[in-house]
């Protein structure tokens, strides 16, 4: 089999590319980035190219299967910069992967596809995809989930696959995470483990998260599998403030929504970081996932606890962890994180 990864250089990328080179079925895997990677991956080659605007079909010819993992963060402040990726370029991708005769397409959706659910228990895949109205990124998931559902009703002979994993950690994406969300001022001394001051305990946050190495594996099942549909990937426990409390050797101070909601709408307005207010929103809104048709249908089961997962995270951005990729490197932020300050938080990559 040869497989295609778009978005190959990211936090799950990275963890695939790995994944896929020891699994025998596999025989060949293409990476595609838009900046080239200092990585090299048995059965793995790269190549760049933009989803919103290069030719991909040459690129998908030949091959089986392609995942599809593009996504921007950032820049948080352009919406329409992140749109022509998004959406536009997913679409892209879908098209590109038809014209090129592939059989199998994997989608990268994410919990925030979700419309608002329960925090008290768990939801199947039959939720509603609506998004949550306030998040950009919620919204942009919640179109793609619809054009993807146009593209799987013209294209039946195409296997359809979506998952739909909660938050991902590993700790070679903590400088990419830290760049994406917190921004260049988040000492590196307070995310350490014991030394966090305090969790926000804010009434409704509840998320889910898994390695991303466990959910990599979840695409090396559903590429594998004759499956379709979608799948919730996460792995227990809930990651609630009593469960990072305890993680993280911090204790709870009490945050009301709209206070909390403020705050971040107030350092996101002031530049001090680059993550806008609809992000808590979102995981405020959004439904726990039962992951119990990747068990029952994938096969699927993960490996490492997601506190431990996020445990791994934080002690990867205290010591500036990375890897050899443009999105996941700490030399992307520039010495001293200038690179950040000078493209302005939330106005652009950072890279």
């Amino acid at each position: 089999m040869r497989v295609v990864i778009v978005g190959a250089t990211g936090n799950v990328g990275t963890s695939l590319v790995r994944v896929l080179a020891g699994e025998s079925a596999v025989d060949s895997v293409l990476g595609i980035a838009r900046r080239g990677p200092e990585l090299a991956v048995a059965k793995t080659e790269w190549q760049t190219a933009d989803i919103t605007r290069d030719d991909l079909v040459p690129l998908f010819r030949g091959a089986e299967a392609v995942v599809h993992l593009a996504w921007l963060i950032q820049p948080s402040r352009d919406l329409d910069a992140l749109y022509r990726t998004n959406v536009l370029g997913s679409e892209r991708v879908f098209r590109a992967a038809a014209d090129a005769g592939v059989l199998a397409l994997v989608y990268a959706s994410s919990v925030g596809a979700y419309s608002r659910g329960p925090k008290d228990r768990r939801v199947d895949e039959s939720w509603p995809t609506d998004g949550i109205p306030t998040s950009a990124y919620s919204r942009q998931k919640a179109e793609v989930e619809r054009r993807l559902d146009r593209f799987e009703q013209e294209h039946g002979h195409v296997r359809v696959v979506r998952l739909r994993p909660g938050l991902i950690f590993k700790r070679e994406a903590a400088s990419g995470i830290r760049r994406l969300f917190a921004g260049p001022l988040l000492p590196a001394s307070l995310v350490q483990p014991g030394r966090l001051p305090f969790v926000p305990d804010i009434p409704g946050l509840r998320v889910q998260g898994a390695h991303s190495l466990d959910v990599a594996d979840a695409y090396r099942l559903a590429l594998l599998r004759d499956v379709r549909g979608a799948f919730n990937v996460a792995a227990e426990p809930v990651l609630d403030p009593p469960t990072l409390a305890q993680a993280l050797g911090a204790r709870r101070v009490r945050i009301g929504p709209r206070v909390a909601r403020s705050l971040a709408s107030l350092s996101w307005r002031l530049h001090l970081q680059p993550t806008p207010p609809g992000w808590l929103d979102l995981a405020l809104g959004v439904p726990l996932l039962d992951s119990s048709r990747a068990h029952s249908e994938l096969g699927w089961a993960p490996k490492i606890a997601a506190d431990d997962a996020l445990c791994e995270l934080l002690d990867g951005m205290s010591r500036g962890a990375g890897a050899q990729t443009p999105p996941l490197s700490p030399r992307t932020s520039g010495p001293l994180r200038v690179r950040e300050f000078l493209t302005g938080v939330g106005r652009s990559s950072g890279a």
